[in-house]
């Protein structure tokens, strides 16, 4: 099954709100996390659309075919969105790589705002040109990171000889950018949010998650985002990924499992998540999952 899309060249329009899911270091679940903001949205019955921008590894692309395939295979009454894949120009000269990058990004933009509330987009690991369009289209943008110092990098420089942070790292750089390229093009800001991911509960862990967790919340209001609550490290996670299913479906009928005390557990960080994100049009509406 293709989801390949191939773009024409008209200026997106600014209606839907746009959902970036970026982290410039693999392994963070970015695709995971996105996952769950999309199954969530369409919970509260808001028309969805996805762009996977990380062709190389299509992992979100894979995730949405495989919730394909068990919908029609077991006539489970979920929902499932729309998918764009947009693949990076090979064209040899750079100026028109990135042209042609930015007017099919600006083209699937237009296409799925016809018809969607909200447009979820996995940007790919690494530094792209075509990653940071992304980022300055952003109205909102979810950094998940894992819950150690390896990742904390991503955002700022630790003083090893005191837990002071140096300066702000490249991602942060990054987003700042784009943030300036957005304020000029449109005047919006993108907010910016950090969520803590795959965290532990481990004693042993304890100390070293406190550590992050200071070390965070100084950052936060160095650059500028918002902390979220973190999401626990479980193995259901990867076991749904096959089926295409998240924590939200296990009480859909035809994806019904057995519920227990983690999972929900699990259903109720996601729900803390949705809250701290604070999208529009949702204020104060009953979550439904």
């Amino acid at each position: 099954m293709s989801l390949a899309y191939t773009p024409d060249t008209v200026y997106a329009p600014r209606q839907a709100h746009v959902i970036v899911v970026g982290n410039q270091k693999g392994g963070a679940g970015k695709s995971t996390v996105a996952m769950h903001i999309i199954v969530a949205l369409m919970r509260m019955g808001r028309r969805t659309g996805v762009i996977d921008l990380d062709v190389r590894q299509r992992s979100l692309t894979r995730y949405i075919e495989n919730r394909s395939r068990f919908i029609s295979g077991q006539s489970a009454k979920l929902a499932s969105p729309q998918i764009l894949e947009l693949h990076e120009s090979r064209d040899r000269s750079l100026d028109a790589a990135e042209a042609a990058d930015e007017s099919g990004f600006h083209a699937a933009l237009r296409r799925l705002s016809e018809t969607c509330d909200f447009i979820v987009i996995d940007s790919p690991g690494g530094d792209s040109y075509l990653a940071r369009t992304a980022h300055a289209w952003a109205d909102t943008l979810v950094t998940p990171l894992n819950d150690s110092f390896v990742d904390f990098d991503l955002l700022g420089d630790i003083d090893p000889n005191c837990p002071e942070i140096v300066r702000p790292s490249i991602y942060s750089e990054m987003v700042w950018e784009s943030r300036k390229k957005k304020a000029l093009a449109v005047r919006t800001p993108i907010d910016w949010v950090v969520l803590r991911n795959r965290t532990s509960a481990s004693r042993i862990e304890a100390k070293n998650k406190q550590r992050v967790g200071a070390a965070l919340k100084t950052l936060s209001s160095r650059i500028g985002f918002r902390l979220a609550p973190g999401l626990s490290e479980r193995v259901i996670y990867r076991e749904l990924f096959p089926q295409g299913l998240t924590m939200l479906d296990l009480d859909t009928e035809g994806a019904a499992g057995e519920m227990k005390m983690g999972h929900l557990a699990a259903r109720q960080e996601l729900r803390d998540l949705f809250i701290t994100l604070k999208l529009p049009g949702l204020e104060g509406e009953p979550l439904k999952f």
